[in-house]
């Protein structure tokens, strides 16, 4: 683990999702991608995939772990930690055209 994980894995990790369009995260180690259709990040609970329209990023905050999403959220994932070594087939497959 390393210095910047250290301080985030203190925090526990919370999903609030209000009238579906704004969504807060706590607990988040890092952004690994996103767009106007997903996010996938990567949190204290493994990874958490999110879809839906016209997505943006309102907040960040990376001491804390913290992130507010603003959209039309339509699906929040986790990604099983099982199935950690597959990622690449796991996001290549929830992403194909």
């Amino acid at each position: 683990m390393d210095k910047n994980d250290a301080g985030i894995n203190n925090f526990n990790h919370s999903v609030s999702l209000l009238e579906k369009k704004t969504l807060v995260i706590t607990g988040v180690k890092k952004i690994d991608n996103f767009d106007k259709t997903h996010f996938i990040l990567d949190t204290t609970m493994g990874f958490m995939v999110i879809k839906g329209e016209e997505l943006e990023l309102i907040k960040l905050d990376t001491f804390a772990g913290n992130v507010t999403i603003k959209g039309t959220i339509h699906n929040m994932d986790y990604v099983l930690e099982n199935n950690k070594k597959n990622e690449e087939g796991i996001f290549s497959r929830l992403f194909r055209a």
